[in-house]
């Protein structure tokens, strides 16, 4: 049905020894950026015969302030809490844009990085073993690509409603760099002590099959 456009991040040099085009490029070989007429992305220290015009970059129309999980229903608090959600983006990215408006129409909770430098496709490696935009992580679950079948199916075995339920007043947070800057925590927040921490695990059982998990999907 929907197939994955993905972006692949081609990299001139060993070691991530490259930049992407949207950012000053650190390296000694030039990089450009082409858009084939299926919309995707290429990097390369070749100059392409015929260089388009770069596609503006995509703003993001979601407020910078996030509400608090506490604010949300308590089926889907439990699933966010649980199987949190985490969107790794570009720009100029279709399938990117695919991604983000299945999440938003079901009313999936989700933090969304960015992806424009070296640090960043390094860190996506790290995290989610991905060469490719759009990723998705639903806990421990990583998945390379948008596929709307896909993507759907690991939402409903983490127990994410079809229908969005977010209440009214839930503001999304805005994007932020995968490699941002994090401040220091204060000094009240790391001596206050860790109740995730010191919670006893969740014993590992596989889920049962069901009509909304029914590859029994395991988190």
């Amino acid at each position: 049905m929907n197939q994955a456009i993905a972006h692949r991040l081609r990299f001139a040099g060993p070691a991530l020894g490259i930049g992407l085009l949207v950012v000053a490029a650190t390296t000694h070989a030039q990089v450009y950026r082409s858009v084939g007429p299926d919309g995707q992305v290429t990097f390369s220290d070749t100059p392409p015969a015929a260089q388009g015009a770069q596609a503006p970059k995509a703003t993001s129309s979601r407020s910078a302030a996030p509400s608090g999980n506490a604010a949300l229903p308590y089926e889907l608090r439990q699933s966010a809490q649980r199987y949190p959600v985490t969107l790794y983006t570009t720009t100029a990215c279709d399938a990117c844009t695919s991604g983000r408006q299945l999440l938003t129409a079901r009313g999936v909770p989700f933090t969304e990085k960015t992806v424009s430098s070296n640090a960043d496709i390094a860190a996506l490696q790290k995290l989610t073993g991905a060469d490719s935009l759009p990723a998705l992580t639903i806990g421990a679950q990583k998945l390379k690509g948008f596929s709307d079948a896909q993507w759907s199916q690991y939402l409903d075995a983490a127990g994410y409603p079809k229908q969005s339920q977010l209440p009214a007043t839930w503001r999304s947070p805005a994007p932020t760099a995968l490699t941002s800057d994090r401040p220091a925590p204060s000094a009240a927040s790391a001596s206050a002590p860790n109740a995730a921490a010191s919670a006893p695990p969740e014993p590992s059982v596989s889920p049962p099959l069901s009509p909304t998990n029914p590859n029994g999907i395991r988190f």
